[in-house]
């Protein structure tokens, strides 16, 4: 760890960056340190590390709380970045499409034939999570159960798909949007069987090291380098049938990932990787305009809808809406992810070049009688973006 990364915010592989010199930006790191504070005390965080930068230019870089009882929280420490890797495997499929190896048109079944009803969905609906297929996390209880039983179970691709592509499609692909991991597993090994190469070295190859994020490896097994934002979490309490009045609350750093989605996109990261890659997706910097249009269209919205037996469809709206691997938000644009404790959100505003990167984890006053969480990223995100870009704030969603 660099030995001026409580002081300076640097970061291992980063160089120190200036502190806001002007009364302006020191005016706009406050503002951004007074809602981390306030939201973490009504949001009942344990920690919080964000990273805002405005045209390449650092507002603030910092981290509060503790990652542990008595280890405070810095902004060097590594955490998992569960949907931010579903931007590189959209990326990827779309340099693919620019390098006229694949198109988005490719059905399925030309590299997965196996695969029930892989003839009638193409890669980009994959992308886009309009194929129909049943998502074998969200609403799945099977799975559900055999997770939470054993969390530190190590989970094969054939183990997940196993759970949801034998199951009827949801809808004709094309025709609705449903949340579905299954998607992007599907899709990473429809790439992999594309160029013959592993998922790990063609997202290190063709985005990773574009793009410069040296702090983000693939990371199958459990382990998170060193240093570690340790996660706690309430939220197998349900599934463990402890009661509402019984204190619960368990470290979850080290639950096995191997779920989340394909292997080989299965990743850690720190808040610098998280800031660069809101500002290297959300620019389009290695796509050409065409694909860059396609991952960032909100064509879906008012055209999807909620339907009876899927917990995971949804209606699109100014709030959320699904692109290629990036959900656009009003006109940001950025992941989400939340899992096992771990909270975080990267967003970029083309318009103003303002990038936002946060991750947070949790007291245990943050989990309800259930152990269920809300994404708290996004609270802080949405509040710091209207501070920071006032006229083009992302729409808030209705009150919890």
């Amino acid at each position: 760890m660099c030995a001026l990364a409580i002081l300076t915010g640097c970061a291992p592989g980063a160089l120190p960056t200036e502190s806001p010199n002007s009364a302006t930006d020191t005016a706009k790191a406050d503002a951004v340190m007074r809602i981390v504070r306030d939201t973490m005390a009504h949001a009942h965080l344990k920690a919080v590390i964000v990273r805002v930068t405005v045209d390449g230019k650092e507002v603030v870089t910092q981290a509060v709380g503790e990652s542990m009882t008595g280890v405070p929280a810095t902004t060097g420490m590594h955490f998992r970045n569960g949907a931010v890797a579903i931007s590189y495997v959209s990326t990827l499929l779309l340099k693919l499409v620019d390098e006229k190896k694949i198109s988005l048109d490719d059905k399925l079944s030309r590299f997965l034939p196996e695969i029930p009803n892989a003839e009638r969905v193409t890669l980009g609906q994959l992308a886009q999570m309009t194929s129909g297929y049943v998502d074998y996390v969200i609403g799945n209880t099977a799975m559900n159960d055999a997770l939470y039983a054993n969390p530190f179970r190590r989970w094969t691709t054939h183990d997940l798909l196993n759970f949801a592509v034998n199951q009827p499609l949801l809808y004709e692909p094309g025709t609705n949007w449903n949340y579905a991991h299954t998607n992007y597993v599907l899709l990473g090994l429809a790439l992999e069987k594309a160029t013959g190469q592993e998922m790990s070295k063609l997202l290190t190859d063709k985005v990773l090291r574009p793009l410069g994020l040296t702090n983000t490896v693939n990371s199958l097994t459990p382990e998170i380098p060193s240093p570690v934002l340790h996660a706690f979490s309430s939220e197998r309490r349900a599934a463990l049938k402890i009661p509402a009045g019984t204190p619960f609350y368990e470290e979850s750093t080290f639950w096995d990932p191997s779920w989340t989605i394909t292997h080989g996109a299965i990743q850690t990261t720190n808040i610098y990787d998280m800031e660069a890659t809101a500002v290297g997706i959300g620019s389009g910097k290695l796509l050409t305009a065409d694909s860059y249009k396609k991952m960032v269209s909100t064509e879906l919205r008012g055209k999807t809808h909620k339907q009876p037996g899927c917990t995971t469809c949804d209606a699109m709206n100014d709030i959320y809406t699904y692109g290629l691997g990036l959900v656009i938000s009003g006109n940001w644009l950025l992941q989400n992810p939340l899992m096992s404790g771990y909270a975080a959100l990267e967003a970029y505003l083309p318009s103003q070049k303002v990038a936002i990167a946060v991750a947070a984890t949790y007291a245990p006053e943050a989990f309800d009688d259930q152990g269920d969480y809300h994404n708290e990223a996004d609270t802080l995100f949405r509040r710091i973006a209207a501070e920071l870009a006032p006229d083009d704030a992302p729409p808030m969603p209705p009150p919890k």
